[in-house]
């Protein structure tokens, strides 16, 4: 096999290895050479050319989001590495193992006007877990750092002794350090950066490796439950009429059946759960702003817990958050082996273990159900609302909501569905979706870039059908994401064209000026059309209800090439369509 000559490259490509990092996200460079030599000579990894940083390290989260295990993204040095930096902070907020590892130039060529460099050390200092600045391996004399303090060298044989000293302390020190950053990518769930620098020569080869580095194993214990914590939690819980659980960014199947069974059959208990939340029953409030958009004050009162219990990521509902900031629960307790937020400014206990772990010492020990109406009040609420929206939308012109509706009725079971953010993810919260359809987002920071890159990441190694659901400002500011030759054939793109930034239309303040249009809305006249033909694929557009129902009869079939379908809305319509909706709910 032919691996780097470089001892401090086989290293990192051996760890990689021991430690099952199997998929590598490579962006072409010459300083990072001998990392990609190492890599692309393994056939244990799987190993991807994507030219883009940006969208390659998206698309490497869009792995890491359906395995949940660390993916590698690659890169020369310079400005390359900070191309990665939306997606290093969206694997920080929404705990996803990103491994980036960086090529670098040696340190005396660093600051010196050199070209393609600049200071790479702690480049990410406030959105990285860990960082691993690694050393140059010694090749002779000129190698040894300016301040070390070396011994008077009487003869050769000294000198070569020392220089060995040194190169076996450095190479400790790299295997020390690679092994910190991937266990902590595996451990905590989130982004680490491992810099690597090399000297030329970058590309001579060896058939025998050189190193045999040690894999340090990472720790996994789960973290037990304090005994007084739960007996606390429960004192409270035995003794409250009203307690609201929130569910944010979730995987599917994060908690048993039989528990969300169990806290169905608890009438002084409402269950909220966001479109990401991937969790599903009957007795459940899926969507959160139809239910709480159109209350008054007294009614929000009402529906103030005494309990709050939330668990899993980030909340995308605006308007749950708005409520419980005003209207706050005695008691704020989260479920999360790592973090805690004080979304509501009102936290009182961080429960630091899964939801899972939680619920199945927490439930068992629950001696009896509360009296209360709390949850047959809001179900009278939450069916009122269902009716009334299907009302609504029978009568509403071709819109984004119309849109919506159709799209969601037309997804079939046990598919992915991925949403961009924005608008779309806002509109998907109003439906209900099938059980066995699985929604993923980028969520962590909630930006509009890298969310086609993602999709594909995710739908290259998953085994089920992916969807995503895209705007268009979105879908354009990421158009390199189609520059992709891992796309599967039956990756389905659904872009709604409202040639603008509608969500803006949404929110308060002026509209329908030339500043408006230009800086907030941002309008334009752009389609899909000529990117489809230029990156393969099979494109169809619709602008009406008959058109695009006639369309996705055959959209999610079998085809040779993977399809895009551009919806065209009327952007002048849809914000008061949304609008009017809230209001004929009430």
């Amino acid at each position: 096999m032919t691996h780097s000559k470089i001892p401090l490259a086989q290293t990192v490509v051996q760890l990689f290895k021991v430690k099952q990092v199997k998929h590598i996200i490579i962006s072409p460079g010459s300083r990072n050479a001998p990392l990609t030599i190492g890599f692309t000579n393994d056939p244990f990894f799987k190993c991807y050319s994507l030219v883009d940083e940006r969208c390659a390290a998206f698309f490497a989260l869009g792995i890491a989001q359906h395995l949940l295990e660390p993916v590698a993204v690659i890169c020369t040095s310079g400005s390359a590495l900070l191309n990665y930096y939306p997606a290093v902070a969206e694997a920080y907020y929404s705990r996803l193992p990103l491994i980036v590892v960086s090529a670098d130039r040696p340190k005396h060529l660093i600051g010196i006007g050199d070209g393609q460099t600049i200071n790479q050390k702690q480049v990410y200092e406030n959105h990285i877990l860990c960082s691993a600045n690694l050393k140059l391996d010694l090749k002779d004399e000129k190698n040894i750092p300016a301040n070390e303090e070396l011994p008077i060298i009487k003869n050769l044989e000294d000198k070569f002794e020392r220089l060995l000293g040194l190169q076996k302390d450095i190479q400790t020190f790299n295997e020390e350090s690679i092994n910190t950053a991937i266990n902590m990518a595996i451990q905590k769930k989130g982004p680490v950066h491992i810099n690597v620098p090399f000297d030329e020569p970058l590309y001579e080869t060896v058939d025998k490796l050189l190193v045999a580095p040690e894999d340090i194993k990472v720790s996994l214990k789960p973290k037990p439950i304090d005994d007084y914590v739960l007996r606390t939690c429960l004192e409270y819980w035995n003794g409250a009429k009203r307690k609201l659980i929130l569910i944010g960014c979730s995987r599917p199947n994060t908690i048993e059946q039989k528990w969300l069974d169990e806290l169905s059959e608890d009438e002084s208990v409402i269950v909220m759960t966001e479109t990401t939340s991937n969790l599903h029953h009957p007795s459940f409030f899926p969507n959160i702003d139809q239910i709480i958009a159109p209350l008054d004050d007294t009614e929000k009162e009402q529906l103030k817990p005494d309990i709050l219990l939330t668990f899993g990521g980030l909340i995308v509902s605006k308007k749950i958050k708005a409520l419980l900031r005003k209207f706050q629960p005695s008691q704020h307790w989260h479920i999360d082996s790592e973090t805690a937020y004080d979304t509501f400014f009102c936290l009182k206990q961080h429960i630091e273990t899964t939801p899972n772990v939680f619920f199945s010492r927490f439930l068992p020990q629950i001696t009896h159900y509360v009296k209360s109406t709390y949850r047959d009040d809001w179900m009278l609420i939450k069916q009122k609302r269902q009716a009334k929206q299907k009302q609504y939308i029978k009568e509403i012109p071709f819109s984004d909501l119309k849109v919506f509706d159709i799209l969601v009725k037309s997804l079939s079971n046990n598919t992915i569905l991925q949403s961009s953010n924005s608008s779309t993810i806002r509109y998907l919260q109003l439906f209900t979706l099938k059980k066995s359809i699985e929604v993923y987002c980028n969520r962590g920071t909630s930006g509009i870039d890298g969310s086609t890159s993602t999709a594909i990441g995710f739908a290259s190694v998953a085994p089920k059908q992916t969807i995503f659901i895209t705007g268009d400002l979105s879908f354009f500011y990421d158009s390199n994401a189609l520059w992709n030759r891992y796309i599967p054939k039956n990756f389905r793109i659904i872009l709604i064209n409202n040639r603008g930034g509608g969500i803006f239309r949404i929110l308060p303040g002026p509209k329908n000026t030339e500043v408006f249009d230009d800086f907030f809305e941002t309008t334009h006249h752009l389609t899909a059309r000529e990117l489809c033909i230029m990156y393969g694929f099979a494109y169809e557009s619709v602008s009406n209800e008959p058109d695009l129902k006639q369309a996705l009869v055959k959209f999610y079939t079998k085809s040779k090439s993977p399809k895009l379908l551009e919806i065209f809305t009327p952007r002048l319509e849809n914000d008061t369509v949304l609008l009017n909706y809230f209001d004929f709910i009430k």
